[in-house]
């Protein structure tokens, strides 16, 4: 697969998480008490959690070709 087509897919792999991150953090957020500062802990780690399951694709779609 080409450089420029495992851009693509990790592109709209990542769009799709993240779609689905957020629905999943507000359904999440929905369901705890309505406090301010459990919101903002609760988003704070929602904010940069994301991160971490995309390393891996994102690492994928930037090696180069032919390297395993």
């Amino acid at each position: 697969m080409g450089a420029r087509t495992r851009r693509f897919v990790a592109t709209v792999g990542v769009v799709l998480f993240l779609t689905f991150w957020v629905w999943g953090a507000v359904s999440i957020n929905d369901r705890l008490p309505d406090i301010w500062w459990l919101d903002l802990i609760f988003f704070a780690v929602a904010g940069i959690g994301w991160g971490i399951p995309l390393i891996p694709m994102l690492r994928w779609a930037e090696r180069e070709p032919g390297a395993k």
